[in-house]
């Protein structure tokens, strides 16, 4: 989860399990590298990292645009 991303960020997402940013579009950086690496994204939330936190457990569906908290973290 970020606000965006750029290209420094390309050699991080091999290890995401799904990518959510703030601000972003389909054509945005963190939408491509996510589509290449066939890695669930869901970008342009707007509020996402003022809303989840460091430990909380999502569910991340990346073609209906949609993110679930299941588990808040206790942090």
């Amino acid at each position: 989860m970020a606000a965006t991303t750029n290209i420094g960020w390309t050699p991080l997402f091999p290890r995401a399990a799904a990518i959510i940013t703030d601000i972003g579009a389909p054509l945005s950086h963190a939408a491509i590298v996510a589509r290449e690496l066939g890695i669930p994204a869901v970008v342009g939330c707007g509020n996402a990292t003022t809303r989840l936190k460091t430990g909380d457990w999502v569910i991340v569906d990346g073609g209906q645009g949609r993110v679930e908290i299941v588990n808040e973290s206790q942090a």
